[in-house]
């Protein structure tokens, strides 16, 4: 992934947390009704979006990981080389990932690979089909956002994407509708336009949050083996080497 250091440093500006609340409140709502044993956010491990999941394992990604915040939680990965055995994970978080990857098409199929059939994926990005994307590509002006604009990916390919991948849509939000302004008191005054854009311009919203989940073609659910589920309850979710199984512990032992 490019450096997230500026993504990191944006969040926390006035229009950055205004962001952060737009996309956690959804968050919340999309993974209250998700349930399994292991989930994963990949990269931003300082802004905990699994906070209000009710699955029991949490995990982490980042690259590089920061020495000086041990967390046992913390794995050190590429989103694009995930370290987890296929089928392992109930729930991935990418918040604004896909911008920020050397190769977008790559992270999904990590994704589809470590997630389970009916697994959720949660997407989060800026939406370059937004007045704050059209501002970011006009030429002469200095850009203001993280992430340079012609690495934007839109919710619509995207949603092209895990279609290929044999995901379906199950909800998408869009925000951010107020006019890019860095100071508390103008984005008070903006408010208004959050409800007013959804209503009369759905399609531009400066950010968005997508829920998708995993269909295997011909699977039939008919019923849950308990056997099995206890089984890779007890199992470890990451064996690609001996460093990130160090990192994780044993899952047995908690």
């Amino acid at each position: 992934m490019t450096e997230l250091s500026s993504l990191n440093a944006w969040l926390e500006t006035a229009i950055g947390r205004h962001v952060r609340a737009l996309e956690q409140r959804q968050i919340n709502r999309l993974v209250s009704n998700v349930f399994g044993y292991h989930a994963v956010q990949v990269s931003l491990p300082e802004w905990d979006l699994l906070r209000t999941s009710r699955i029991m394992h949490k995990w982490y990604t980042q690259q590089p990981v920061n020495p000086s915040q041990p967390r046992d939680d913390l794995l050190a990965a590429q989103p694009e080389a995930l370290p987890f055995e296929t089928q392992s994970i109930d729930l991935i978080l990418l918040p604004h990932v896909l911008e920020n990857a050397y190769d977008p098409h790559q992270v999904l199929r990590e994704v589809e690979r470590v997630l389970v059939p009916e697994g959720r994926v949660i997407i989060t990005g800026f939406n370059p089909l937004s007045l704050w994307g059209l501002r970011e590509r006009m030429v002469g002006l200095a850009p203001r956002l993280p992430a340079p604009a012609a690495h934007w990916v839109s919710p619509y390919r995207i949603s092209d994407w895990l279609e290929l991948l044999s995901f379906d849509m199950e909800e998408s939000f869009l925000g951010g509708y107020i006019p890019y302004c860095e100071t508390p008191r103008w984005i008070r005054r903006w408010q208004f336009m959050e409800r007013m854009g959804r209503r009369w311009w759905p399609i531009g919203g400066a950010v968005y949050v997508i829920r998708a989940v995993k269909r295997v073609s011909g699977m039939r659910m008919v019923g849950l083996d308990w056997s099995q589920m206890k089984h890779r309850h007890q199992g470890r979710p990451v064996a690609t080497n001996q460093s990130h199984r160090a990192q994780l512990g044993d899952v047995d032992n908690e």
